[in-house]
């Protein structure tokens, strides 16, 4: 089924949020009048055409805290943000300290146009600093746009600046297409994940730029099925399969695959992150056609995660099996490019590491892997994984 879009549609009810009382010069709050528009987008049938809630180019909106609620009566919705929209600088004009922009509940929504969403994080940042990223203030930070429940989500185009923690939040959504972002934030700014993903399934995000201060994206609790490809990563922390069973949580991921993407000057490449004492599984896996550039961790799986010690003596683990690293291949920043660090009492279980090659970019440096309790293959690979069967170089 083809969706949509105000450029490509004969028919569109168009529902400016200017005409509803929206200012747009970037100091005044719009977010009544924009939640008085939605409220007319939302009640809109199609048979007069599709309903469109636009941010029109050439104005600042400024937002504070705000959700927009369905379910909806056209089973298309198109966000149409050609404009940009920026959240208060002052942290005290936060009501809601969770969420900058929420939409919940709302079946076809399309968002898309060539504007910005700036969430203006450094005031939230600086809390965060020096080390102090287990204070009050710096835990407790706003997603920039969070969506619940969301089903036959599009999502497109648009340029994702600053957050002052994860940019895009995906939750218990089912079919979202996510296309062409840009999402950039400074690599020293803390938690700025691009985009999460949990208890939602048939998630595709492809031909995106994802530049920031964490995950690149994290794919988290109860997901399945997601396809990410044509992703240009970093600086960040990579695509990243959890962390999954913290506090001896059960939680499960499968049917992730991730292909043809770069990684660039980031802290983790392709990582699968599970905490000592939990439990669950991260199963059907796949990396495929990577580059990476100077990436401190190219090839990284823990099963024994525990920063603080305090499953020391655990022998659960969150199961993983099914795994596969194919051509990927590219420079690390460090000597260490395969970190496989698995359970004794668990372990993973086939694993498979096929065509890898992956270079120092210290000159005259080789590089090498370490691995424990890993069972499985690996085939042509650079550098040779001694814990698994039939390992060489290529």
């Amino acid at each position: 089924m083809s969706i949509a879009s105000p450029s490509s549609c004969a028919i569109t009810q168009v529902f400016d949020v200017v005409r509803y009382g929206a200012f747009g010069n970037g100091k005044t709050d719009d977010s009544q009048a924009f939640l008085r528009a939605w409220s007319d987008v939302c009640k809109a049938s199609r048979a007069r055409g599709i309903p469109t809630l636009v941010i029109p180019r050439g104005k600042v909106f400024l937002l504070k805290p705000v959700t927009f609620l369905g379910p909806c009566n056209s089973n298309i919705v198109i966000v149409l943000v050609e404009g940009t929209i920026i959240a208060p600088q002052n942290t005290q004009e936060w009501m809601d300290k969770s969420k900058w922009i929420q939409f919940s509940n709302i079946d076809g929504l399309v968002i898309n146009g060539d504007g910005h969403i700036d969430g203006q994080g450094y005031a939230w940042w600086k809390s965060c600093f020096p080390n102090k990223v287990e204070s009050w203030g710096c835990k407790n930070r706003p997603t920039a746009l969070h969506f619940n429940k969301c089903n036959g989500l599009q999502l497109s185009e648009l340029s994702h600046l600053n957050s002052p923690r994860n940019h895009i939040s995906i939750s218990s959504c089912d079919g979202v297409h996510i296309s062409h972002l840009n999402i950039f934030a400074p690599e020293e700014s803390p938690n700025t994940d691009g985009i999460d993903i949990s208890t939602s399934r048939n998630i595709e995000i492809k031909n995106s730029v994802i530049q920031t201060g964490d995950d690149c994206v994290a794919i988290n609790q109860g997901s399945s099925y997601i396809n990410i490809s044509s992703v240009a990563c970093g600086p960040g922390h990579g695509i990243s399969i959890g962390s999954l069973g913290k506090n001896g949580n059960y939680e499960t991921v499968e049917e992730v695959h991730v292909r043809d993407c770069n990684f660039t000057g980031t802290q983790n490449g392709a990582r699968i992150k599970t905490w000592k004492g939990g439990s669950g599984y991260a199963r059907k896996i796949s990396f495929e056609n990577i580059r990476v550039r100077n990436s401190q961790n190219p090839i990284i799986i823990d099963q024994n995660y525990d920063p603080f010690g305090r499953n020391a003596g655990s022998q659960k683990a969150v199961k993983v099996s099914d795994v596969t690293f194919k051509n990927v291949r590219g420079t690390a920043a460090e000597e260490l490019a395969i970190d496989l660090i698995c359970s004794l009492g668990m372990g993973c279980t086939n694993i498979l590491l096929d065509n890898i090659d992956i270079q120092s970019s210290i000159p005259g440096k080789r590089t090498y892997s370490r691995c424990n309790n890993v069972h499985g293959t690996a085939r042509a690979c650079n550098p040779v994984v001694p814990c698994v069967a039939n390992s060489f170089e290529n």
